[in-house]
């Protein structure tokens, strides 16, 4: 197996189908539905997200993205590694990316929302080891249970 490589990549690529299936999959199965925050693969394409895609051997395996919240503060979006791939590192190498990015964008914040659900865990703990805190919801968010915001400032 060859090294994971990132990309910019189009989300509404049809190769890229299974990634936003799962992930979409993922979202209605832990969070109840007035809670999902997810962006569907049409508003990933949108202007202002930086959309990545991590492949091995030219197969994609995950996503994420990076939206614009405004010129000093961005969101990470869609982060997900397919159930198969994970447990070798790859959501951290893709978040390293993602935090490299906003940093060479001119970022000076990032900022997430995760679930609270047990099934979050591991995810909420990828995030904290990067360094991103606990904060109060940002950008049209709202206090709900189910979620859980993070940030990072970015030096």
């Amino acid at each position: 197996m060859s090294l994971p490589v990132i990309s910019r990549a189009d989300p509404l690529a049809p190769e890229l189908a299974l990634l936003h299936e799962r992930h979409t999959a993922d979202m209605h199965a832990q969070t109840p539905p007035d809670s999902i925050h997810m962006l569907s693969a049409d508003a990933l394409a949108r202007p202002g997200i930086d959309f990545f895609v991590i492949r091995e051997d030219g197969r994609p395996v995950g996503m994420g993205a990076l939206k614009r919240i405004d010129g000093g503060h961005a969101e990470i979006k869609s982060m997900h590694i397919l159930v198969e791939a994970r447990g070798r590192g790859l959501s951290r190498f893709l978040l390293d990316h993602l935090i490299a990015h906003a940093r060479a964008a001119g970022y000076r914040r990032i900022s997430l929302e995760t679930g609270a659900e047990p099934i979050f865990a591991p995810a909420r703990a990828l995030y904290a080891r990067a360094g991103f805190v606990e904060c109060a919801p940002f950008e049209g968010y709202w206090d709900d249970p189910h979620s859980v915001f993070m940030t990072l400032v970015l030096a």
